[in-house]
């Protein structure tokens, strides 16, 4: 068998691996904490559900992780990350129930309740017993794009059982807009375009949370990168209008578009920075207002910082700082807020002579980083833009995605629960350790050592001259 067959079938066999596990324990209604590393410690879960996760996340990992060097077309990786996504579509949702909140704020939506009101406590739902308890006292955090077609879902499915089917719908067609525009991006930035989809849309974090679980960052990413698909032709209009549905999504998206500014500037100058700021603000506010619900989903936002986990940078210095008597985790989130605001006008600054488009995928990669809350779905908000930027691979890029996958069980449990304080200590030195290599590097980039780097060595220029 060849090398690139190898890699299919194993990650092939992996999703069907996975797909046993959704059988056994996706997340499901009512909701329960099914399996947990207690539960598969103590031997409640039995042997075939735990082994069938790990050995099925252990091989569609490996398959990515060998396959990015071993990628023989274009074609062969759409097909091959299409297989991989086949399996899991029919079973229940891996990695989170945020799929049931997503179906009752439809609910709620399409029987005329406000979901920027509160939880399924407050407003209601059929289904309010599959909301985790985490989120059923949070108003939707999300923009009024995603109300109306988590309300569309609603009304069509009628059922759990039919929303649920149309949620994953909606998200299967976020990631093949994804999969359509991504090659635009990739030869603009002159990237291989086979490279750019393995690494995009083979990443295990593509099957596992954005078509099983069946998450709306599909949908934002995907107007995302058509928007900024659109930006690098040269339509800022039609840019602007994409760029608006993904805030409409989820408000990260907004970080984007002043990169998109400076795409579209060359081409008729003020008139296209107008074009796209006007598409992005009319198509908002259009969407807030057929949604009935008017600039209300703008408040709704404070309530996604419930989660305090130490995968969020800031969250966890502020966790170790805790360790030591002084809740500080509300006063790191904020500092973290205010440096992520700095980076991007420094990133912005340095796009502006040179690439919009890799800073873009720059800016969004602080974003996750640097944001008060991470969950491993985010992390795909900075894959794909920069799989589509990078044009060397390298170890940096794959690395932390492979491990980012491996991070959920498969009724939602994070693990990094499992390890809060340990996990907030080693994040916070890893921070501290990349701090010092940064101030170590800058530094002696303005004071070269003569010595070090070769200059009035005689040996040194002996041995150049010498043939």
């Amino acid at each position: 068998m060849s090398r690139p067959a190898l890699v299919r079938y194993a990650g092939l066999a992996g999703s069907l691996l996975l797909a046993v596990a959704a059988w056994l324990g996706g997340a499901s209604r009512p909701w329960q904490p099914t399996i947990t590393p207690r539960t598969i410690f103590e031997g409640e879960n039995g042997v075939v559900l735990p082994l069938a996760w790990l050995f099925g996340t252990v091989l569609l990992i490996g398959a990515w992780w060998a396959g990015r060097r071993y990628v023989p077309s274009t074609r062969w990786a759409y097909v091959t990350a299409g297989l991989w996504v086949v399996p899991l579509l029919p079973f229940l949702p891996l990695g989170s129930y945020d799929i049931y909140s997503y179906a009752c704020q439809g609910w709620q939506q399409s029987t005329g309740l406000d979901p920027y009101a509160g939880g399924v406590d407050l407003l209601g739902c059929p289904w309010a017993d599959a909301v985790a308890p985490t989120w059923r006292d949070s108003p939707a955090p999300y923009g009024p794009v995603f109300l109306l077609l988590a309300a569309g879902a609603a009304k069509l499915g009628g059922s759990l059982s039919g929303t649920l089917a149309l949620l994953r719908v909606i998200a299967v067609l976020g990631v093949a807009l994804i999969a359509v525009c991504l090659p635009v991006l990739a030869r603009r930035a002159g990237v291989p375009v086979k490279r750019a989809v393995w690494l995009a849309l083979a990443c295990p974090l593509v099957p596992i949370h954005l078509v099983s679980g069946a998450h709306n960052d599909a949908v934002m990413v995907g107007c995302l990168v058509a928007g900024l698909a659109l930006a690098i032709t040269r339509r800022p209009l039609a840019a602007g209008v994409l760029f608006g549905l993904a805030i409409g999504v989820k408000a990260t998206a907004v970080v984007v578009v002043p990169f998109a500014l400076l795409m579209v500037f060359p081409v008729r100058r003020w008139r296209s920075v107008v074009a796209l700021l006007a598409g992005a603000v009319v198509t908002l506010l259009a969407m807030s207002l057929l949604s009935g619900r008017g600039l209300g989903w703008i408040t709704g936002l404070t309530g996604s910082g419930v989660s305090v986990q130490w995968t969020s940078p800031p969250t966890a210095v502020g966790m170790v700082i805790k360790l030591f008597g002084v809740d500080a985790v509300p006063v790191t989130r904020i500092l973290g807020i205010a440096l992520l605001a700095v980076v991007l006008v420094v990133l912005w600054w340095r796009a502006r002579a040179d690439d919009p488009l890799r800073f873009a995928a720059y800016a969004l990669a602080a974003t996750v980083v640097l944001a008060p809350v991470f969950h491993p779905w985010y992390a795909v908000w900075a894959l794909v833009p920069l799989a589509a930027t990078v044009r060397r691979e390298t170890l940096w890029l794959v690395a932390p995605f492979a491990v980012v996958a491996a991070l959920c069980l498969p009724d939602g449990y994070n693990m990094a629960l499992a390890l809060k304080s340990q996990g907030a200590v080693l994040m916070t030195a890893l921070l501290c350790y990349l701090g010092i290599k940064y101030l170590k590097a800058t530094h002696e980039a303005k004071n070269p050592d003569p010595v070090a780097a070769g200059a009035d060595h005689p040996g040194d220029q002996l041995s150049r001259r010498d043939p």
